[in-house]
């Protein structure tokens, strides 16, 4: 019996070392935004009509047509399918918008997580890279979705490019907020078509107050349980309860917002026309989060600003940084820039982006990239609303004798030399370095207890602030660092801060960024404090 389980025993053992390395060998499946792969969608329905059929469902509400699909080799059977909500959708058209439910009836089915399928026709985009683009500058400030391309077929037939976005889901907003539960709201494109009677007309979601209800159901989709009630507390609070507006928004991400909207003349957004494209979500610290969604109208694409006709060129060139400043229909602009601090951090976000992406070219060299990677498949697409001679010069020319859309070059490259020379930011903003946390002296046997934060900040600061958290945990506080030589921070008026933060209930860590204020802008340490801060440990501070 021995001589007989011996050789399946080494066979068994090898097999399994196979398996085992082919396991460790194994490429892993390339994340399905990433920036550098175009994906593969073939889609199938039983119905060669299918297009007849998704136009019936988007003309009477939300409903999905069923069918199969393949991505990237992988099959998903019995999945919705419908035309995306959105002005772009044209009946009979060759290249609408699709949105893919994997979950349809199976509610486990996902693609690396990822239950829904979001794909943009590129609408006005003859360069086909200001989605993809836009959203890879927006997620370096606020929480938005990731996006590439996908090649789709639709029974065998070539449907042509796409732009691939994730959706702004359960899966979403539990990466990002850690939960999904609360109150969730887009903007409905179409507000105005059914307005109750006695409710302002065509406002979207520029968020006015209004004490009725039903004054919010055609302006914003509902996609929670709950949260009209919500809704409400927000616009109360930012039309008319100024000192609330912090518990129940979340302003800095708000500012972080329409920072990106206005240096990227992103106007068929909030800062535009509609106050359109954008979702609210309630966390479970009680404040709402805009998060930002369709860009493929942002540089320049969409001209209106709702004050009068479409903007030139130039016009967009030289867009206000401070749009919309006095204007009652845009209380997120007028309404939280009314606070003089909150206007400084405006500006500096503003600031951020312009010399993050923009004076130092780093757009134009994602730009490129991105059109290198789309051409081979632009070339071949069937779509006909632009030629590849259009996609070529979209960098650098207008593009259409009607809707002309502005080469990207084209519009930023005068954008930034205007906003370098708008008096609003001509000024510096405080410059933070030397950040640290102080330590045990060398030799000293005395135990550091508590955390005695420094930093040296130049540029005329006029506040400095330490914006903290203990144990890595809870809501951030505030607290003032002071030069005046009793904070650990040297010589009165050296221009080096301090401040001290015992810890209360036994925490040996502190994470922590800080915020210098001058007379115009403000300034951060980490500069990506959204995402990254300082942190310390008396375990650390005591070797």
């Amino acid at each position: 019996m021995k001589k007989i389980l011996l050789p399946a025993l080494i066979f068994a053992l090898l097999s399994f070392k196979i398996s085992t390395a082919q396991t460790q060998d194994a490429p892993p499946e390339p994340d399905f935004y990433d920036l550098n792969t175009i994906q593969e969608i073939k889609l199938s329905f039983a119905q060669e009509n299918w297009r007849y059929f998704l136009d019936s469902l988007r003309y009477n509400g939300d409903g999905l047509f069923l069918g199969s699909v393949e991505i990237n080799g992988q099959p998903f059977e019995n999945v919705g399918v419908r035309y995306q909500e959105s002005k772009s959708f044209t009946p009979g058209g060759k290249r609408n918008s699709l949105e893919i439910e994997l979950n349809y009836i199976n509610k486990n089915q996902n693609f690396q997580g990822h239950p829904t399928i979001v794909l943009s026709n590129s609408l006005r985009d003859p360069s086909m890279i200001r989605e993809v683009l836009s959203f890879e500058i927006a997620r370096n400030y606020m929480p938005a979705p990731k996006a590439n391309y996908a090649w789709v077929t639709v029974n065998g037939e070539n449907d042509g490019l796409f732009v691939n976005i994730e959706a702004v889901d359960d899966v979403f907003l539990d990466a990002h907020f850690g939960s999904s539960e609360n109150a969730l709201f887009k903007v409905n494109p179409f507000a105005g078509d059914n307005t109750p009677a006695g409710c302002r007309s065509k406002i979207f979601g520029s968020l006015e107050y209004d004490d009725r209800v039903s004054c919010y159901l055609n302006n914003f989709k509902k996609l929670s349980e709950h949260g009209w009630d919500d809704l409400m507390e927000l616009t109360k609070a930012l039309n008319e309860q100024p000192g609330k507006i912090e518990s129940v928004l979340n302003v800095d991400r708000t500012l972080w917002m329409l920072a990106f909207n206005n240096v990227l003349v992103n106007l068929s957004s909030y800062s535009g026309q509609h106050s359109v494209n954008y979702y609210l979500y309630k966390d479970d610290r009680g404040q709402f989060n805009p998060v930002i969604w369709h860009l493929n109208l942002a540089f320049g694409s969409f001209k209106n600003t709702g004050q009068g006709s479409d903007l030139k060129l130039k016009d967009l060139q030289n867009l206000d940084p401070l749009l919309h400043l006095d204007a009652p229909s845009k209380p997120f602009i007028s309404k939280l820039l009314q606070n003089e601090f909150l206007k400084k951090v405006y500006l500096s976000h503003l600031e951020t982006i312009l010399q993050d992406f923009f004076t130092n070219g780093k757009y134009l060299e994602q730009a490129k990239t991105l059109r290198n990677l789309i051409r081979e498949d632009f070339k071949k697409d069937p779509r006909d609303d632009y030629s590849l001679t259009d996609f070529d010069n979209s960098m650098s020319k207008t593009i259409g004798k009607r809707s002309k859309i502005p080469g990207l070059v084209e519009l930023m490259e005068k954008r930034v030399k205007y906003l370098k020379r708008h008096p609003a930011l001509e000024v510096l903003p405080p410059d933070i370095s030397e950040v640290n946390v102080i330590g045990r002296p060398q030799f000293s046997s005395e135990r550091v207890k508590n955390f005695r934060v420094v930093a040296k900040v130049d540029k005329f600061p006029k506040r400095v602030k330490l914006v903290y958290r203990l144990s890595g945990e809870g809501d951030f506080r505030v607290t003032t660092m002071y030069d005046d030589g009793k904070n650990n921070d040297g010589q009165s008026n050296d221009g080096t801060f301090g401040t001290t933060i015992n810890p209360e209930n036994g925490e040996s860590v502190i994470e922590y960024y800080i915020l210098a204020e001058n007379a115009t802008l403000v300034n951060y340490s980490p500069a990506n404090y959204m995402w990254e801060r300082h942190r310390a440990s008396l375990e650390e501070l005591n070797k």
